[in-house]
């Protein structure tokens, strides 16, 4: 896949249908299909019309309390991951990763997020949840 504004997106082709990543800094794309935000907080400096997001989907992403324990101390990613892991897998998350799930099977999904650090973010873990959570439909 090209470059577009100096990212790569992340593509993961799932048993439901493909979901990529993008940073809301670097504007949509035709391929983009369904934008969802899938940060807890709006983007800064980002108006609606740049974000050109079609849903914001804020309760998917991890909570406030893990996102700060996180951020005071990067190093531990392992753990926060395995955290993250662990509200995803509550009964709570079950009704809006069903709808992430449900749009991929009719086209794809972009994850839109405003982390920089994408690989080390909350986003690898999203999506291996959405992966195993297909396989289990």
């Amino acid at each position: 896949m090209a470059k577009r504004r100096g990212t790569r997106p992340v593509l993961r082709a799932g048993v439901r249908g493909v979901f990529r990543v993008r940073r809301v800094y670097d504007g949509p794309a035709d391929e983009d299909g369904t934008r969802v935000l899938v940060d807890r907080l709006w983007p800064r400096g980002v108006s609606r019309e740049r974000a050109a997001v079609d849903d914001w989907l804020k309760d998917i992403a991890p909570s406030a309390e893990l996102r700060s324990w996180y951020h005071q101390d990067s190093s531990r990613y392992g753990e926060f991951a395995a955290r993250y892991r662990a509200e995803l897998d509550d009964a709570g998350h079950r009704p809006v990763v069903d709808a992430l799930l449900d749009i991929a099977g009719e086209r794809p999904v972009t994850l839109v997020t405003a982390v920089k650090d994408v690989e080390h973010s909350h986003l690898p873990t999203l999506l291996g949840h959405l992966e195993r959570s297909a396989h289990g439909r």
